[in-house]
């Protein structure tokens, strides 16, 4: 397999954003007080009971913030169509990446542009008057975001946020996270493992080189990887994306992205 370079995201296409608005969810302000040690899970014990309602709530600036997203996801499909190991893979495969691996990849670009964002009450008028006049939807699709899920990913934010990963350990970190040998029905899960295990070498090997005295610091880098992996990819969707795309079809959005040039 090839060697990646961490800088080839075509990040440089697009412009840097002025993230530093609609900042913090503020049912979870509290969350800066907790260890960046502590898992997502850990901390929802204390408080799943307050923070599961559901669909209730939407993004306080939809358009805004869905906005600062959507340039994260553009730089997302980017960072895979511009890695060489991932244009080897086939088409198939891609695929398969692609649908099940966007949204960690996509947490990992929100925290390093740094995009934070608020939610605000939906009334409940407005819940219904969108329940009648939407098309029938498959459970998953309809799948609403709860407070319980948006708090999950501001915990895992804020774990990114705290370790301060410079730019390279982002993106072997995302490397690791794209390929994913676990996606079921991949033809080449071998040699993606083996680019995964790649990845997360070079990984070790930049984060001994810019922080030799913290030997602990690969081990809670991928901890913070692997409490992505509790972010569901309707709340994602239905958060950042359903005020801007609508009932367009993600899967096939990503696709279109990806393959269609």
């Amino acid at each position: 397999s090839q060697q990646q370079s961490p800088e080839v995201t075509c990040e440089e296409t697009v412009q840097s954003q002025q993230h530093s608005q609609d900042i913090t969810c503020e049912e979870t302000v509290q969350s800066q007080q907790h260890s960046p040690d502590i898992t997502c899970e850990e901390t929802l014990q204390h408080t799943t009971v307050i923070v599961s309602r559901r669909g209730e709530f939407g993004l306080m600036d939809p358009q805004g913030t869905g906005q600062f997203a959507s340039n994260v996801l553009v730089k997302t499909v980017c960072f895979m169509r511009c890695s060489p190991s991932f244009s080897q893979l086939p088409p198939r495969d891609r695929s398969s990446l692609l649908r099940h691996c966007w949204v960690p990849v996509f947490v990992l670009g929100l925290a390093q542009e740094k995009i934070v964002f608020k939610v605000t009450d939906v009334p409940s008028s407005n819940i219904l008057h969108q329940i009648l006049l939407r098309p029938v939807l498959t459970n998953k699709e309809a799948e609403q975001p709860t407070l319980a899920g948006v708090y999950r990913l501001q915990i895992c934010l804020r774990q990114l946020w705290n370790l301060d990963l410079s730019p390279k350990e982002y993106a072997y970190l995302k490397g690791a996270m794209l390929f994913n040998p676990a996606v079921q029905g991949l033809s080449a899960s071998s040699f993606i493992e083996g680019l995964q295990q790649e990845a997360e070498r070079a990984l070790q090997e930049v984060i001994h080189l810019l922080h030799p005295e913290d030997s602990s610091r690969f081990s809670r880098t991928l901890r913070a990887a692997s409490a992505i992996q509790t972010v569901s990819h309707s709340l994602v969707t239905e958060l950042f994306f359903k005020p801007v795309i609508g009932n367009t079809n993600m899967s096939h959005l990503l696709t279109e992205m990806l393959f269609v040039h």
